[in-house]
């Protein structure tokens, strides 16, 4: 698995993949991001498998563990201490879905859910600390799309110390919330679009750093993946939203320099 690295508390540290089709998925990203990624030989580890850009760690892709559940991106919290983080998330009105467990000897996870609806996972690193580079097709951006943000945002305060700072989104966009930890904007908000089918669920979503957000777009299609929101500007850059074959969403984000 993954080298040691220093793992940042109460900011995101890590995002995987849980695939019904996990060697389907580590084609198409391999294609689309130019990761090299590797699948652990240690069996206790069950085909989980490290993407590398540069050498360095930006995710991870494995199987899902629940067949009823979709394919999905999930987004690591660091922690210091799962178990505390767990007890946070009982009193702030949050569910604790996975109880901290063991992940061989490279750290501790739990899976959260919060009051909104949306799942949200802890990492107490051992060996793997999380992200090494946030360089392009690493994250770029994990965001919150709420059913009810008005509930979430006092859990993500209580839990993890986070502010919520309402945004300048542009005069045709909803209302934008960034959540900032230590001075350093973590994450963003936002009411989920009432024109979404009442089927999705609140959820975490994850963008990934890209050099040219139309390149990466068409090169996405081309790869099987499904249009979600074409490439547009937003007051800070310039992104897009897509399906990936087994039906994960994520967004190519181009900040503005």
């Amino acid at each position: 698995m993954a080298e040691s690295t220093t793992v940042v508390e109460n900011v995101p540290v890590w995002v995987d993949l849980s695939s019904q089709d996990a060697a389907g998925s580590r084609d198409f990203y391999a294609k689309l991001f130019g990761w090299d990624i590797v699948v652990a030989d240690d069996p206790q580890y069950g085909g989980y498998a490290l993407a590398k850009t540069g050498g360095k760690d930006v995710a991870g892709i494995g199987g899902k563990q629940d067949p009823s559940a979709p394919t999905a991106w999930s987004v690591y919290i660091g922690t210091d201490n799962a178990d505390e983080t767990a007890k946070k998330v009982q009193a702030a009105g949050g569910t604790v879905v996975a109880p901290p467990f063991e992940v061989g000897d490279q750290g501790r996870m739990a899976v959260f859910q919060d009051p909104s609806g949306a799942f949200i996972s802890a990492w107490e690193p051992q060996r793997m600390g999380g992200f090494q580079t946030n360089a392009s097709n690493a994250l770029g951006w994990s965001e919150l799309n709420a059913r009810g943000l008005d509930k979430a945002l006092p859990f993500y305060q209580s839990v993890f110390g986070w502010r919520g700072e309402q945004v300048d989104s542009g005069a045709d966009n909803p209302p934008y919330t960034e959540f900032h930890f230590g001075g350093e904007r973590v994450a963003g908000a936002m009411e989920m679009n009432p024109m979404v089918p009442a089927k999705v669920p609140s959820y975490w979503a994850i963008y990934f750093n890209v050099d040219d957000v139309d390149g990466a777009f068409k090169k996405a299609l081309s790869l099987g993946a499904q249009e979600m929101l074409p490439p547009q500007d937003f007051p800070g850059g310039r992104f897009a939203i897509v399906s990936d074959p087994q039906g994960a969403s994520f967004g190519l984000l181009q900040m503005r320099r």
